[in-house]
């Protein structure tokens, strides 16, 4: 065997942690829970290198086509204030090691992990299966439609693609009312098309911010907006006319739990409309994700952000029951509520947002060879 290289045999010393990757938000990719087959890693002592200064090639984004046949995703959750929702793309580059939609990835037979960041889904026929969907008689305007509830309509990829804004244009034209959640500046891109449905009532928008910590949020977030650049969308987006507000989520006790009040405060500054929270959930995979990235990023705390999290969950990691699974119960999550609500109201930011206006919605004329016989 070369010099300077050491054999380890299995059993004699526990599995190599994985490095985080520059960028990426997963510090592993875990096999999904619908595989048959899992694999544990261990070093046999064949990766070694003798190139200490040798580093691993970034990890690329892969998109491929999702062949949807529709684009409206139905929601009849109680505990969700939407009916509606279209998400442009499955999975997010943004990377956020908490997000709650990285499960969604594990009915492909990917990972919750490294995949769900980097092997995206991209619905480049949104916008016509949405003028498709809309067309239809039977098609009733009942509420407005969500955008990022579940992935970031506005993460890298769509700098070239512009699916979500041609999905505002259609949405525009029909006169269907809108609201967006997102954590890129990039939504400023459209304010052309948000500003005028917001004249009209028929959109809004809301900015997550979850830490003003810069170093905190690049490690959690690595690929999505700083929180300046958020913060200061906020302003820009009030300023053009379309009313936004802020959301400080996820609340992750014991990590980000302390700095509610100076974001609602800066959020104040930037004129925000509304603002709300949610409690960190884990469920699924992100469980065992989310402890490995705070015992690779911040390690004396992982075990108290970890007692924390159980102390809002009823002793567990994750409570899926509507209702508490988004503001947890407890004490603890009582006094994150209260603290919550008081730097509302002592900023002046509204408790509620706009309402929309669903009364201008038209269906569109659906595409056809046939002329009209009027």
């Amino acid at each position: 065997m070369p010099s300077g290289f050491r054999k380890i045999h299995p059993r004699d010393e526990e599995a190599p942690k994985a490095e985080p990757k520059k960028g990426r938000g997963a510090v592993s990719n875990p096999a999904g829970r619908f595989e048959p087959n899992t694999r544990a890693e261990f070093d046999d002592g064949w990766n070694q290198v003798a190139d200490a200064d040798w580093t691993p090639p970034p990890l690329r984004t892969n998109v491929t086509e999702d062949k949807s046949r529709s684009v409206i995703c139905r929601n009849d959750s109680p505990d969700i204030g939407f009916g509606s929702s279209i998400n442009p793309y499955r999975g997010c580059e943004h990377g956020c090691i908490y997000c709650f939609a990285r499960p969604s990835h594990g009915y492909f037979g990917l990972s919750t992990g490294l995949d769900f960041e980097s092997k995206l889904f991209a619905k480049s026929d949104a916008d016509k299966l949405l003028r498709k969907e809309l067309a239809n008689p039977r098609y009733v305007c009942d509420g407005g439609i969500a955008m990022g509830t579940n992935t970031d309509p506005y993460q890298p990829i769509e700098r070239e693609r512009q699916i979500t804004r041609k999905i505002l244009a259609v949405l525009s034209e029909c006169g269907h009312p809108v609201s967006i959640v997102t954590k890129s500046a990039l939504i400023l891109r459209d304010i052309d098309i948000l500003a005028p449905m917001a004249k009209r009532g028929l959109a809004c928008a809301f900015v997550s911010v979850t830490t003003l910590d810069r170093n905190l949020a690049r490690r959690m977030e690595p690929r999505a907006a700083t929180p300046e650049k958020r913060l200061a969308a906020i302003r820009a987006l009030n300023d053009a006319g379309v009313p936004a507000g802020i959301m400080v989520a996820p609340v992750i006790p014991g990590l980000t739990d302390h700095e509610i009040e100076p974001i609602l405060e800066k959020a104040a500054e930037a004129k925000a409309q509304t603002a709300g929270f949610t409690i960190i959930r884990l469920p699924y995979e992100i469980k065992d994700l989310f402890r490995e990235w705070l015992h690779t990023h911040v390690p004396l705390r992982a075990s108290h952000v970890e007692t924390l999290i159980r102390e809002v969950r009823s002793g567990r990691l994750n409570d899926p029951n509507f209702g508490s699974r988004m503001r947890g119960t407890g004490p603890y999550a009582e006094m994150i509520a209260k603290r919550f609500r008081l730097a509302r109201e002592r900023f002046g930011i509204p408790k509620r947002g706009p309402t929309l206006d669903t009364s201008q919605f038209k269906h569109p004329a659906k595409d056809s060879a046939q002329l009209s016989l009027l």
